[in-house]
Parts: C-alpha cells; sequence; structure tokens
C-alpha cells in the first residue's frame, strides 16, 4: 500500500508538471519502503525508466518526439548514465544520498522560477553542447538515480532550440534510455554481489505511477499550475534537509 501510495504521489507530480516527479523515487523507497540506499537509487532507474518509456510510445504516436535530438542527446546521456552508475557502486552510498539532496534542490529552485512556456527556442543546433550537456546530465542521472527531466528540458529548449512541447515529449524518452542503462550497469553490480531487487515493489510502482501520471494531466488542466508548481518546489527542498539528515546523522 505505501509502495502505491509513493508511485501515485510521483506519478501525479510527473503529470502534473512533465518533471521533477522521479526524483521522489529514491525517497519513497528509502523512507516510505525501508529499502536500503544502493537498492533503492538503482530501483528508482528501473521504476523511472518504466514510467518515462510508457509516455514516450502516447508521444511518438502523436509525433511529438524529435529523433535527431534523441541521437545527439540521448546516446552520449547512455554513455554518461553508464560511467556515472560505475561510480555509484564505487563509494559510499551517503554521498549519493548528499549529492542526490543537493540535486533536489536545485530542481526546487528550477520549479520555483520554471516558467518554460515562455522560453524563446533558439535557431541554432550546436552538436558540441547538446553531447556535452547529454554525457553531464547522464553522469548525474546514472550517479543519484534520478531521471533528471528538469535538468533535459531547459537544456533542449536553450541549446538544441526545441519547442517546449517538444522538448518535454523528447526528454521522456531520453529519460527512459539513461535510466534503463544506469539500472543494468547497477544490476550487474549488485546481482554479483549477491543483492536481491524486490521486484514486485518495483513493478507496482511503475504500473501505478504510469496511472498517476494520467491522473496528473488530468488534475493538471483543472488547477493553477502555477502555485502548484510552487507548493511542490517547496516540498522538494523540506524533503532534501530531511535526505541531508539522515544521511548525515
Amino acid at each position: 500500500m505505501l509502495a502505491f501510495v509513493g508511485a501515485v504521489i510521483i506519478g501525479l507530480s510527473l503529470g502534473l508538471f512533465g518533471s521533477g516527479g522521479s526524483i521522489l523515487t529514491v525517497p519513497v523507497l528509502l523512507y516510505l519502503l525501508g529499502m536500503s540506499a544502493e537498492l533503492a537509487i538503482a530501483s528508482s532507474l528501473l521504476i523511472v525508466a518504466g514510467i518515462s518509456l510508457f509516455g514516450s510510445v502516447h508521444n511518438g504516436m502523436k509525433r511529438l518526439i524529435s529523433w535527431r535530438h534523441v541521437l545527439w542527446f540521448g546516446v552520449p546521456g547512455m554513455l554518461g548514465t553508464y560511467g556515472g552508475a560505475w561510480a555509484g557502486t564505487l563509494i559510499d552510498s551517503r554521498w549519493q544520498l548528499l549529492v542526490f539532496a543537493l540535486l533536489m534542490i536545485v530542481a526546487a529552485v528550477f520549479m520555483w522560477r520554471s516558467k518554460l512556456q515562455d522560453m524563446i527556442s533558439l535557431p541554432d543546433f550546436n552538436k558540441t553542447k547538446v553531447i556535452a550537456d547529454g554525457l553531464l546530465v547522464g553522469a548525474i542521472t546514472g550517479f543519484v538515480g534520478v531521471g533528471g527531466g528538469f535538468l533535459i528540458v531547459p537544456a533542449l529548449v536553450l541549446l538544441a532550440g526545441l519547442p517546449i512541447a517538444v522538448s518535454v515529449a523528447t526528454s521522456l524518452l531520453i529519460i527512459a534510455m539513461k535510466s534503463f542503462v544506469g539500472f543494468a550497469k547497477y544490476y550487474l553490480v549488485f546481482s554479483s554481489q549477491g543483492l536481491q531487487f524486490d521486484w514486485p515493489v518495483i513493478a507496482l510502482m511503475t504500473i501505478a505511477g504510469i496511472a498517476g501520471s494520467y491522473l496528473g494531466g488530468w488534475v493538471g488542466r483543472r488547477l493553477p499550475k502555477e502555485k502548484l508548481q510552487r507548493g511542490f518546489a517547496i516540498f522538494l527542498a523540506l524533503m532534501a534537509i530531511v535526505v541531508i539528515t539522515q544521511s548525515v546523522f
């Protein structure tokens, strides 16, 4: 039941805001379900990948995905995610949680200030910057177990010159690609160490998250999105404080 409720909340936030929801997956697994930090970070990648892939199928049917940007941003992002996941298996998970908490604060600031619909897309396409940004965001994804949509969407708008609707749809597929690769690395390492993943919980959270994302989209069309987004930003900042406190003490 706790896994179901947590996944619905994650899906709701994804449906409402288009990003930021996946960053709740690790705290749900850690504090609601009592999962170890290592398995929570790894499992969150697979849950985020499943939810994002399902949404990408819908976006693909509506022809909202820019495949050129999936290639130049997503493929380097997969390499970066693999490297980030590899680094994550080598250090104390408390450091991962501290980095994760800082990332939550960054996400909170993005969501508090973000008005992506007002951004003006740029006409040029700088492959070097797009590849470099894909590698960086991918490394962060693999290291702390988040989707990184709140970083990918602005990058696709400002660096790649995509309209906001196409950026959101494209980022969802990139998140799925990166997250699957990151989880694969964690799975190989942790399986060799004898760690067991809780597959029923992962499946339940993925399904509930998909359902929650549809509910979030429906609610978002009926409520003031800016106030909801700022409220969620405050919640993320508070959760970051909780994670820092727990990981340090």
